[in-house]
């Protein structure tokens, strides 16, 4: 039997541009969100393993300052204190992280609140009454975080996103994980509605032409499956 659906809006998962310190190619976060968000991402999340938190708390409000204007969400990885801090819209959890429903508790009914996907046991599990969209991966191999399983492959992700169709109809998935100009077309083919990426906005020369050509090969394969 299918999951009550939110009454919180879709999230527009097309372009889902992580920024992260340590793979920033040396720019400040939030010039580096100002970018890709001005190439075509739709969503940005602040992903930070190694800053303290005062420190992480003040690059996100100024982060937030930039997007909050331009009605693009701003998530935060994992730091649910962190979020509510900010003010952001949003928070994505993994599996070894805080529960998505405490998450949801602490952040409220409107908030979104994002959950990493590996495997279909962790589908076949996962709160869809509670979460907006869902993260699947990791897709394919990649330098930007640290894998703990092996990449699923557009299989992979095919699988997991039927799977999470069928409980949750309409639940947007995003791929995860050494996507690139290259492959992203293959990940929304498989089923994914976006693509979350770092390296491949980062750590090019230019990060909103990165972005503006990533957004229309997704926007073409979304096309192309028939989705609007």
């Amino acid at each position: 039997m299918p999951a009550p659906q939110s009454h919180r809006p879709p999230v527009d998962l097309r372009l889902y541009a992580v920024v992260d310190p340590e793979h920033a190619g040396g720019r400040s976060l939030t010039e580096l969100a100002r970018e890709v968000v001005a190439g075509g991402a739709t969503i940005v999340q602040l992903r930070d393993k190694m800053r303290a938190t005062g420190v992480m708390i003040e690059e996100g409000r100024a982060i937030h300052a930039v997007l909050a204007p331009l009605g693009i969400p701003f998530i935060v990885n994992d730091r649910v204190d962190v979020a509510l801090a900010i003010g952001a819209e949003g928070v994505h959890v993994g599996q070894d992280d805080m529960a998505a429903r405490d998450a949801r508790r602490l952040m409220g009914p409107a908030a979104i609140i994002g959950l990493s996907i590996q495997n279909l046991a962790q589908a076949r599990e996962a709160p869809v009454d509670v979460i907006d969209y869902a993260g699947i991966g990791g897709v394919f191999a990649t330098s930007s975080k640290d894998l703990d399983h092996s990449p699923i492959g557009v299989l992979g992700l095919k699988a997991i996103a039927d799977d999470l169709a069928a409980r949750a109809p309409g639940m947007p998935v995003c791929g995860i994980s050494g996507i690139t100009a290259a492959n992203a077309a293959e990940v929304i083919a498989a089923g994914a509605g976006g693509i979350a990426v770092i390296s491949a906005l980062s750590l090019q020369k230019d990060p909103g032409a990165a972005a503006a050509l990533l957004r229309g090969i997704v926007d073409m394969a979304l096309e192309k499956r028939g989705v609007r």
